[in-house]
């Protein structure tokens, strides 16, 4: 099977070593490769120092290793081969070491070389160094699975003890002060948990209570570890003088890990012991066997006191491979851990009965006669533990009533090997824990990020990077995806923005207002593909935000948070995209949004909404455009059709919904190749993704197709479109509508009609608009799912198209509203205040001037397009008049100083 192992290769330009692809190669999970430009690299540096120097050549003894596991010695010569490569070393030590390595990679156990042999060309201090890194990396990738299993291990606990879980109810102050893993940890155990019945029925535990803050601190030093190994992984050979520091470094690092690993394993041996005492202590074979086989606390101590004998005396080697050790142990009591739980929550006998339902599942068998008592554990527990029964009785097990200590002997091999991180089966085990804990189920309550001063440093922080180091060209750069604008640009957004407010006051929506960045848990998770363009902020120590994506989610998150029913609101915000900037796209722009949550009539929402977007970009004027709209579950239902596995239909619309960009077969390309769809499959989809027209018509087709009607999706679908296209015909706007099974829509939280609007006019700006229908949005944040129905205006391309039409048609652009010029023709700044001061009274649009040449006056004017002027110089004040000049006319009035305020009311049609 070798040939099937991952190939993990070095020295390359970019590649780059991590602590997975390290533990995968010591372990015979992956083969190692080096890239042959390193190795010409390697020979040209060595021929070259060669003909420089003649200084003696330093040498290590592999005796290094000799104390270390196989797994740990071959993770010690790859990372010190990596070195090698990174520091342009000899050849000759390059080769020496490569043949070491690849001759024993046919090798599961003990390491094929003599430990009296030296190596050429790596100092004593070099070979540690790499060693302690080697170690560090299988420590690494060790650590951060085992923080994510232990967490679910402890929630399986809490349920077999029945414990009170309300030490688990923390949150995060956002000032700085809560421990942020201790408060994650208990999040996800929450997440775990929720719906449980076999929680809080006993008192308090301390094994229990203390798991946020014990496996928190885990998870802590389990980051910085990833973090320090990682450098090390990927840095040259140091001086000699300079590897006993990074040893020490190092080791300090993992000094941390060791004092977290041992408290972490005695509060896992407590749990388990305390399960098997309390819960299952009438079987006499587990008991005997946990004692027997599960490491205790007194063997903790003495590894523990080994290690810092061992740190004390300055043997780092020695020291990082009592640390291995000592994770391995606690891995092993952890292991136990989950046996006991399980067996406590589920006894032995579901082998033997063949029962595989758990948690929610049993309920359906609870009112039968003589079936079993209905059992409800948490959601992610009921998941944890159906996945572990399925496991288990998939693997071979004798079920002989004379043998049950064969038996049991039998399910506790298989159920460790399960938890083993050298099993192939442990990744399964670990992503579905991190699928668990990532889906969210218990519907947390939202919250809003706390703004404390270590928050707003971090948003301010954010922005800088975001601002400079992100642009690399300037401050304000339309290459960056960000733009200033001048006096002309704004005085079209607002007039826009005053177009846009006004439609949707007269549809009655309310204006709403959210924070610019939320809860990066709030965003994760809504956006299908495009989650990786989500801005996140730095982390200084408090909550995780990001900047929001859209205005959508926080609107679902608003009305999740605050109990409503029932909403129609409009908002107009700036949004931020980790996109690629180009032509009509930036990374902060402008959203416009009109959305309608509750429960109305069938399908008039969805009208609404899709008649308020013909009616902006009718008044908007910015020349002709379509709105492009499909249904999802028709969608869903033609990708069924097609034979598209429904696991797949989420990813297979996001490439269907880059059909207005790219050809179908560069689409079929992403399919097939990418997402692994036949042929066949993709070329039916290619047939109906052509299929568009004029609304009813194009129904009238489908409804003709009866794989369309047989399918359920579709054909509700259908049924709620022609409820809507009667809607927008007698409301007179379904001309501006196409039926177009080719409009996918990428986010994933859409859930029933889509829709796209697009300029049909010369400017290239893509999509100015869209929207759709998204049901169980709202329902993520809290306990009740309130339908819902939106769209958003995608303002900057609007702005774009308005600019542009305007430079067509020559018009100049009027910066101001100001009506009036209050000109002063001298220098009495007393007689500017006192009339400007009565026009402002009146509400009059003026400004002032003061100036004894009345032509800078009358060009400011006409370059200001202001319409008026109030001109007062030395012979009006003498009379007690001023003078009215039209501009664009050219002509003059005098007035009596009194009336002026009355007569420019009258000529302004105030």
């Amino acid at each position: 099977m070798a040939e099937e192992r991952r190939m993990v290769t070095v020295g390359g330009k970019g590649s780059s070593l991590s602590s997975s692809s390290v533990f995968d190669i010591a372990n015979g999970l992956s083969r190692l490769s080096i890239d042959s430009s390193a190795l010409s690299k390697v020979s040209s540096s060595s021929n070259s120092k060669t003909s420089k120097t003649n200084a003696p050549t330093v040498s290590a003894s592999f005796s290094i290793l000799s104390n270390l596991t196989p797994d740990e010695a071959r993770a010690s010569l790859v990372v010190l081969l990596n070195k090698l490569l990174l520091s342009s070393s000899t050849s000759a030590a390059v080769n020496q070491l490569s043949d070491i390595i690849l001759k024993d990679a046919s090798s599961s156990s003990n390491l094929q070389i003599s430990f009296d042999n030296t190596f050429d060309g790596v100092s004593p201090g070099d070979f540690s160094v790499a060693a302690i890194a080697g170690i560090s990396a299988i420590l690494d990738h060790q650590s951060s699975a085992l923080s994510v299993i232990t967490d679910a291990i402890a929630a399986l606990s809490c349920e077999a003890l029945g414990a009170d879980i309300s030490a688990f109810n923390l949150n995060d102050s956002g000032d700085g002060s809560s421990a942020k893993d201790v408060v994650s940890v208990a999040s996800d155990l929450k997440i775990l948990l929720n719906g449980s019945k076999f929680v809080n029925r006993e008192g308090d535990e301390p094994a229990v209570s203390g798991v946020p803050v014990v496996h928190g601190k885990f998870r802590e030093i389990s980051r910085l570890l990833h973090s320090s190994t990682r450098v090390q992984l990927n840095s040259a050979i140091v001086s000699n003088s300079g590897s006993s520091g990074t040893a020490s470094s190092m080791c300090t690092t993992l000094f941390s890990l060791a004092v977290a690993l041992k408290d972490l394993g005695n509060i896992s041996y407590n749990r388990a012991k305390h399960i098997v005492d309390s819960r299952i202590a009438g079987d006499d074979e587990f008991p005997a066997m946990l004692i027997k086989e599960c490491p205790r606390p007194d063997q903790l101590k003495a590894l523990f006191a080994s290690l810092v004998s061992a740190h004390s005396d300055e043997e780092y080697v020695k020291f990082s491979h009592d640390v291995s050790s000592l994770l391995v142990m606690v891995e092993q009591i952890i292991s136990w851990e989950a046996l006991a739980a399980f067996l406590s929550l589920e006894g032995r006998d579901f082998i033997t009965s063949g029962d595989t339902s758990v948690g929610e599942d049993s309920a359906k068998t609870a009112g039968k006669k003589g079936a079993k008592k209905k059992k409800i554990l948490g959601k992610g527990t009921t998941a944890l533990v159906q996945f572990l029964k399925d496991r288990l009785l998939s693997m071979p097990i004798q079920t002989e009533a004379s043998q049950t200590v064969m038996v049991l002997e039998n399910l506790v091999r298989n159920f460790l090997s399960l938890l083993d991180p050298k099993d192939l089966g442990f990744d399964t085990l670990l992503k579905k824990v991190k699928d668990i804990v990532e889906s969210n189920e218990s519907r947390r309550l939202p919250k809003l990020p706390k703004v404390e001063n270590h928050a707003v440093l971090s948003l301010f922080h954010s922005f800088f990077q975001f601002f400079f180091f992100e642009r690399k060209v300037g401050y304000f750069s339309a290459a960056s995806g960000t733009r200033d604008f001048a006096k002309e640009q704004m005085a079209i957004r607002e007039r826009a923005f005053s177009i846009i407010t006004e439609v949707f006051k007269r549809h009655g929506a309310a204006a709403l207002d959210t924070p610019a960045f939320e809860m990066r848990e709030t965003l994760m998770g809504k956006y299908g593909e495009d989650s990786k363009l989500i801005y996140d902020l730095a982390d200084q120590g408090g909550e995780l935000c990001s900047l929001r994506y859209d205005l959508t989610v926080p609107f679902a998150r608003y009305v999740a948070m605050n109990g409503l029913t029932s909403f129609k609101r409009y908002q107009i915000a700036k949004v931020y995209r980790r996109d690629n900037p180009s032509k009509g796209r930036y990374r902060e722009f402008y959203q416009c949004d009109f959305d309608i949550a509750g429960q109305f009539e069938k399908m008039m929402p969805d009208f609404e909404v899709i008649k308020i977007l013909t009616e902006l970009l009718d008044e908007l004027d910015i020349g002709e455009y379509e709105v492009k709209l499909n249904h999802r579950k028709l969608l869903d239902g033609m990708l069924a059709i097609c034979g598209v596995p429904q696991e797949k239909f989420r990813t297979i619309c996001s490439s269907i919904d880059k059909l207005d960009k790219q050809s179908f077969e560069q689409i079929k390309k992403e399919m097939v190749d990418e997402k692994g769809l036949s042929n066949e499959i993709s070329d039916r989809i290619g047939t109906f993704v052509k299929w568009r027209g004029p609304p009813v018509e194009l129904l009238s087709k489908l409804k003709q197709e009866h794989s369309f009607l047989e399918n359920n999706e579709s054909s509700l679908a259908l049924d709620e479109l022609e409820i809507m296209f009667k809607a927008l015909e007698k409301s007179k706007c379904i001309d501006r509508v196409v039926f177009d099974l080719s409009l996918a829509r990428g986010l994933d939280y859409y859930t029933g009609v889509i829709f796209e609007a697009v300029f049909k006019g010369a400017a290239q700006v893509g999509s100015i608009a869209a929207g759709g229908r998204y049901d169980n949005l709202i329902g993520m944040f809290g306990t009740r799912q309130v339908p819902s129905v939106g769209i958003s205006l995608g303002i900057e391309r609007v702005f774009a198209i308005m600019e542009q039409l305007q430079k067509d048609k020559n018009q100049e652009i009027r910066a101001t509203e100001t009506q009036v010029l209050v000109s002063i023709l001298g220098d009495d700044s007393a007689l500017a205040a006192e009339l400007v001061g009565e026009l402002w009274h009146a509400k009059v649009k003026a400004e002032f001037m003061i100036h004894k040449k009345v032509m800078k006056h009358i060009d400011r004017a006409r370059d200001s397009r202001i319409p008026w002027m109030v001109l007062v110089g030395e012979r009006e004040l003498s009379e007690g008049v001023v003078k009215l000049k039209d501009v664009v006319a050219a002509i003059d009035y005098e007035v009596p100083r009194g009336k002026l305020v009355d007569d420019l009311c009258k000529r302004l049609g105030m």
